[in-house]
């Protein structure tokens, strides 16, 4: 009987979260690629899910409300999102976790420059806060959504956010704006 019943219970530990939907805890999704570390190919399909964010520029240390949502009543289990400047592939900026269905996640040795589900329960929208960095230029946020198993969108994006330095400057702190000590009248 006693046997029986480890069985029945490592069964169970095995097997129950992938019949019962998106397991919690050995799917990650890749820094990198944004791609979910199990078999299964990404959607192709328009995504269902908007990133929202509230405001279009930003300045170093401004912190940005950015949601994701689901457009349609499917919701979602699972989620990557990062912010990551329009020609880049690395995440810039840190996140505030303020929504109990996100947790923050590390990427290329940063805290939090990444936000991810922190349970598998289906969601309808998340919504996080961003920190700006001191020297990003124009990001996008960039997210893979996970609907189920089968089911994933890879490199969602929210509209551009443009910095609003009032003037580039230089390795000196002087600004790289010419003067003109002769002037022509």
């Amino acid at each position: 009987m006693r046997r029986q019943s480890c069985f029945v219970f490592l069964f169970c530990a095995i097997f129950l979260p992938r019949i019962l939907g998106f397991p919690q805890t050995n799917t990650s999704i890749d820094c990198d690629s944004l791609l979910p570390n199990y078999e299964a190919e990404p959607q192709t399909s328009a995504p269902p899910y908007l990133i929202a964010v509230s405001f279009d520029n930003f300045e170093p240390g401004n912190e940005i409300q950015v949601t994701l949502e689901a457009l349609k009543d499917g919701g979602f289990k699972g989620f990557h999102l990062q912010a990551r400047e329009v020609e880049g592939d690395v995440p810039v900026g840190t996140f505030k976790i303020t929504d109990p269905n996100t947790k923050g996640l590390g990427c290329h040795n940063v805290t939090n420059s990444a936000v991810g589900h922190a349970n598998s329960d289906v969601k309808q929208k998340v919504t996080t806060t961003w920190i700006a960095p001191h020297d990003a230029r124009d990001l996008q946020f960039i997210a893979t959504v996970v609907q189920d198993l089968e089911k994933f969108w890879v490199g969602i994006q929210s509209k551009t956010l443009t910095p609003t330095h009032s003037e580039p400057v230089n390795g000196t702190g002087k600004s790289k704006r010419k003067v003109c000590f002769e002037c022509i009248c």
